[in-house]
């Protein structure tokens, strides 16, 4: 494992993913047909650029296995996921049918809803690799090639983990104390999903339901003090209120 090559796809992923992210605002309210299209093709380059590199990164940490290749695979799996939803709009844009007028704009909504969800992922899995990285070259004292001890490297991690919950906890008290309201409405939404029987919800679905941003991070603070369960399903997060009882 070379972990200065690592460190060098983390430093582009984090370089591409800023590029992308100051680009994505022009797609907001772009009524220009052309204008769309280009905007959408520049996304595009930079998202196939970040697919190439996190898949890179992925084979890397595959052979390094645990939490850094959870994170190295979550990574990939939200970059496949931008790059084909690009690709979807790319598809629909270059024709002028009757057809593809009316899927646009439910491929353009489909887009910014997964968008919501995307930035918040990308950025917290570069977060926890970079974390990762640092442990590795620290503990592997300068040699390209050594492998660090399973037992020290999850220890390492158990302290990235609980460093990076208090930070969740922190923000989520903020959020609380600030815009309570807020809170309240993402417990209303999950509520309601369980209602009409979605036993397990994933956090875009509670933000469409609830319409307010960035609910996942509620979602992660309502976790931690205990109203929220969790648990991964395909490498996503989906929740579940403990009030809820199937029955």
């Amino acid at each position: 494992m070379n972990v200065e090559e690592i460190k060098s796809r983390l430093s582009r992923l984090e370089s591409l993913h800023s590029a992308f992210e100051n680009k994505f605002p022009a797609i907001y309210g772009e009524r220009d047909r052309e204008a769309l299209l280009e905007t959408v093709k520049a996304l595009h380059t930079v998202s196939r650029e970040k697919l190439e590199v996190a898949a890179g990164l992925y084979r890397e940490m595959s052979g390094v296995g645990g939490y850094a290749e959870v994170q190295a695979k979550e990574l990939y799996r939200n970059e496949h996921q931008m790059k084909f939803r690009l690709e979807e709009l790319l598809s629909l844009l270059s024709r002028d049918d009757y057809d593809s007028r009316v899927k646009l704009e439910t491929a353009m909504e489909r887009l910014v809803q997964f968008h919501r969800v995307y930035d918040y992922a990308v950025r917290k899995a570069l977060g926890e690799l970079t974390s990762e990285v640092e442990g590795m070259a620290l503990l592997a004292g300068g040699e390209k090639e050594k492998k660090v001890p399973a037992g020290i490297m999850e220890e390492l991690r158990k302290v990235k983990t609980l460093e990076a919950e208090l930070g969740t906890l922190k923000r989520f008290l903020l959020r609380l104390y600030t815009h309570p309201g807020d809170v309240h409405k993402v417990e209303a939404a999950l509520r309601d999903w369980h209602s009409r029987g979605l036993l397990w919800v994933e956090a875009r679905n509670v933000e469409k339901l609830s319409g307010v941003a960035d609910a996942g991070e509620i979602l992660e603070g309502l976790t931690l003090i205990g109203v929220v369960e969790k648990k991964m399903r395909g490498g996503e997060g989906v929740y579940r209120h403990r009030s809820y009882s199937p029955g």
